[in-house]
């Protein structure tokens, strides 16, 4: 059995919830039939987002002592708790020998294959991974169209992605209710959680009935890679409605 190394640390909880899908969603009798998991918490990786739009601290090069740690321990594969750290990619897989499987190709894979007729998909994330062009450069090679928020919508779901990675409570879900109707009107057939704090806080308030959770899909892959089946039934509520 392959072992699976996870960067987190990203907003730890992102880390954490992968984790846990991994193994609720793994097919196994006994913890002796789960994957081996090695997590570096790495909270030295700067704000990707504040790199990619405002010129901040680069985090790449956290990003690959984090890849590097998890290589020399024994890791398999290497996966990212993070959509917005996707677009640091194609450097970090310079530098690790290891497959780091991309969290972006999945997904665009994971529509295609469960919702063929789907042609446009609206996307929620940070605004980094939108204005960054990550998913749009995948899905348009995948034949999909890519809806993003506008400005002033964005700035709601940012406001959402950062309470979550500070553990507010006093969240109010009513703009983000707003944005997701929003991009339905405009043509988007499925909605995708690009940020990995967004199936947090969807869980939390029934935001929306029906998406495709990259984290989730990102769970799914590093088992099938891993080498064990995936426990179908027991994929998020609102995941189901998608297929």
């Amino acid at each position: 059995m392959k072992t699976i190394g996870i960067i987190g640390g990203m907003g730890p909880l992102a880390a954490a919830r992968l984790f846990e899908r991994i193994v609720i969603l793994t097919k196994a009798g006994c913890d002796n039939e789960h994957i081996p998991i090695i997590i570096d918490n790495n909270t030295n990786i700067p704000d990707r987002t504040e790199a990619i739009l405002n010129n901040g601290d680069n985090p790449t090069f956290e990003l690959v002592r984090s890849a590097l740690r998890l290589e020399l321990m024994g890791a398999d594969a290497i996966v990212m708790a993070c959509n917005t750290a996707h677009y640091f990619y194609d450097e970090i897989i310079k530098f690790v020998k290891v497959p780091v499987i991309n969290m972006v190709e999945e997904t665009a894979k994971y529509i295609i294959k469960n919702n063929p007729t789907v042609k446009c998909a609206g996307l929620l994330a940070t605004a980094g991974t939108c204005n960054s062009g990550i998913y749009k450069r995948v899905f348009e090679k995948q034949g999909l169209n890519l809806l993003v928020p506008e400005a002033e919508e964005q700035q709601h779901i940012t406001e959402l992605i950062y309470d979550i990675k500070r553990s507010r409570e006093d969240i109010n879900p009513e703009n983000t209710i707003k944005v997701v109707s929003a991009l339905r009107k405009r043509g988007a057939e499925v909605i995708i959680l690009g940020c990995t704090e967004l199936p947090i806080a969807f869980g939390m308030f029934d935001i929306c009935s029906s998406y495709v959770d990259s984290l989730e899909v990102l769970a799914m892959s590093a088992i099938a890679y891993a080498g064990k089946d995936i426990r179908y039934e027991k994929i998020d509520k609102g995941m189901k409605r998608c297929i």
